[in-house]
């Protein structure tokens, strides 16, 4: 069997594994923006089941950024050493984790909105609550807007150990 036809499928698996990786992370950025963007006081009907759909899509792509970042690590990318070895992978991961707790915040929330909307309901929203998401949300868009700058240093090999 010819070395190209073992090296096409991995080739191919390894691309596909990184292509994931990187929509997820756009579509986890896009849902926070729009979150973000769409979070207010006189919320209706349309605007909280919009806000509970966004997050679910936030949700999912957190989840499959998650899943194909552990596949890239330990199948798909330059090799596990290269990544556990390297403190700025721990900072990259410690950040994911910390956007990712974090979010757990607005997610019980608009959770929480889906009970009185059940109930033919509006979910009753202060301004302290909106300024309270705006906040978490900003954080977290600092958060993931940090990770692929952490990771560009990373695969260039910044904090590695020399020898």
């Amino acid at each position: 069997m010819p070395l190209g036809t073992v090296l096409v499928p991995q080739l191919a698996k390894s691309a596909g594994i990184a292509y994931v990786h990187y929509l997820s992370f756009m579509l986890c950025f896009a849902a926070l923006a729009l979150e973000r963007k769409l979070i207010k006081i006189d919320l209706n009907r349309a605007d909280v089941i919009q806000m509970v759909t966004i997050d679910v899509i936030y949700g999912l792509a957190g989840l499959a950024l998650l899943i194909s970042g552990v596949l890239r690590v330990l199948y798909f990318g330059q090799g596990s050493i290269f990544y556990t070895h390297n403190p700025l992978f721990w900072v990259k991961v410690g950040l994911f984790v910390f956007v990712g707790l974090l979010s757990l915040y607005p997610t019980i929330t608009y959770i929480l909105w889906v009970l009185p909307l059940r109930k033919g309901e509006l979910p009753i929203v202060k301004e302290s609550l909106v300024t309270r998401l705006r906040i978490i949300l900003n954080i977290e868009l600092i958060g993931f807007a940090l990770i692929p700058l952490i990771a560009t240093f990373m695969s260039r090999g910044v904090g590695l150990p020399t020898l």
